[in-house]
């Protein structure tokens, strides 16, 4: 069966074109001011829409273990959630694994844990240890299991110190992988948290003060260093929250070191006056909410492109269960907060619609640029014949308020409650096939595949 996308505006991340499109067996094969339609082919009337790219969040975590708690969204309830939002590509992040435990160890466990995933999907490697048997692990993982970007951390339990962050970045630089860090200073939140609760300052507004930005941004600064004196390996710094990092992520881009910065949109849409309300546990995540100040420079670094994608940091605790492990004090709640169903809409209302981007720098954020650095592309993040028919057609017409009841994650909130959003998806097509309309989920178990990446090359495509 063939389906025909109709009247539609393409917007991709270089530009826009009153175009039909023409999907076959799964893949975009024809593009064209007007194709006429025949009896083989199904209708999608796209009139007054934008027929884009589908999402690409890079930055989820399904089904993860926290140590305390373990998330309630699954990688159906997580993919269905992202698919309804006009996601149609995930890259999970891995939890960590046993004490001692191999590379492999948590790959194997990932692709049983996302059999029932509802969209395309791959994962990004956790490395929580290094030893020499670790680092023989990485090559192979990215040549042979198409595992093409890995993840350490600055801070929690296996957390790595300074000499084997050099050796992981170089590591992973000579195999084709792209390093992706937490940074925030360890030493600096112990040090101020057990201050906090020595003197009983155990309410959410003070989890964020145990997180200063310059926790994070003293840790962005000195990854960024490490991965220069690495052989000037590749870093790409996650959930980036605040200027003073991103002062540090232009001056190494200026240089020309490669470095690309992600934000998310709980960064540019919330502050750290949320964790003074009286449900402020819902907040709880690191880096924490920041100063309202904070949140016009992170829009300037998405305007002039020193922010190179939107993900979301998907993770999903009840407001339920945070209330009843803190039982008053913030460093028993678990860190993280929903919000891969809304990524689309909030992005497209707070920056398209209000002249802070273009359409096509939108596509870039949310899609192209992250199918580029992870080796997706141009399968994923393209509208070019032969790119899988991942779309999401957008109708920006539409007025929506946000609320928890419409959405489809296994949660009981969102941080975004009663966001009115210019601006909506209609449609989201996982390779050819419809899997939401109009709110409505249809796809099915199952039918996200698991996508082997390309080896990281940094190129002009960059």
């Amino acid at each position: 069966m063939k389906t025909l996308l109709k009247g539609g505006t393409l917007v991709d991340d270089a530009g826009e074109y009153r175009q039909d499109l023409l999907i076959a067996q799964g893949k975009i094969v024809r593009r064209a001011p007007q194709i006429e339609a025949d009896e083989s082919m199904g209708i999608i009337d796209a009139r007054e829409l934008l027929v884009m790219p589908g999402g690409v969040d890079v930055h989820t975590h399904f089904n993860i273990d926290v140590g305390i708690a373990q998330s309630c969204d699954d990688f159906f309830a997580g993919t269905r959630a992202a698919a309804c939002g006009g996601t149609t590509t995930i890259v999970d992040h891995m939890g960590f694994g046993p004490p001692g435990c191999s590379l492999h160890h948590q790959l194997e466990k990932y692709h049983r844990d996302a059999a029932e995933a509802v969209i395309d999907y791959s994962f990004h490697g956790v490395i929580q240890h290094v030893n020499p048997q670790i680092l023989e692990e990485i090559a192979p993982m990215v040549q042979q299991e198409g595992i093409s970007s890995f993840k350490f951390y600055l801070t929690y339990d296996y957390m790595l110190q300074d000499e084997d962050v050099l050796n992981v970045l170089q590591r992973l630089n000579e195999a084709g992988a792209l390093a992706t860090v937490h940074p925030e200073n360890d030493a600096a939140i112990r040090w101020r948290r057990r201050q906090f609760q020595q003197q009983g300052k155990t309410a959410p507004i003070w989890h964020a003060h145990s997180r200063p930005l310059a926790c994070e941004a003293e840790a962005i600064s000195r990854t960024i260093n490490l991965a220069r004196l690495a052989d000037n390996a590749p870093l790409y710094i996650v959930h980036l929250s605040n200027g003073l990092g991103l002062d540090y992520v232009r001056m190494a881009r200026q240089s020309g070191q490669p470095v690309w910065a992600e934000t998310c949109p709980q960064y540019l849409l919330l502050d750290s006056s949320r964790y003074l309300l009286p449900d402020g546990l819902k907040y709880i995540l690191s880096p924490p909410l920041r100063p309202h100040s904070e949140l016009d420079k992170l829009w300037v670094g998405i305007a002039e492109g020193a922010i190179a994608t939107l993900a979301t940091d998907h993770c999903n605790f009840p407001y339920r269960q945070r209330q009843q492990m803190a039982a008053g004090n913030f460093t028993r709640c678990p860190n993280g907060m929903p919000g891969v169903e809304n990524r689309l809409a909030l992005l497209f209302s707070e920056g398209v619609m209000k002249g802070r981007i273009s359409r096509s720098r939108f596509v870039s954020l949310t899609s192209t640029m992250p199918a580029k650095l992870f080796g997706l592309w141009p399968e994923k993040g393209s509208l070019l014949p032969g790119a899988d028919a991942d779309l999401v057609l957008f109708d920006p017409r539409r007025q929506q308020i946000v609320h928890h009841a419409d959405l489809h994650d296994n949660g009981d909130y969102t941080p975004y409650e009663g966001f009115c959003c210019q601006g909506w998806p209609a449609i989201t097509l996982s390779r050819g096939e419809v899997v939401c309309r109009e709110g409505r989920f249809t796809g099915q178990a199952g039918h996200g595949r698991f996508i082997s990446r390309k080896p990281f090359v940094t190129g002009s495509h960059l």
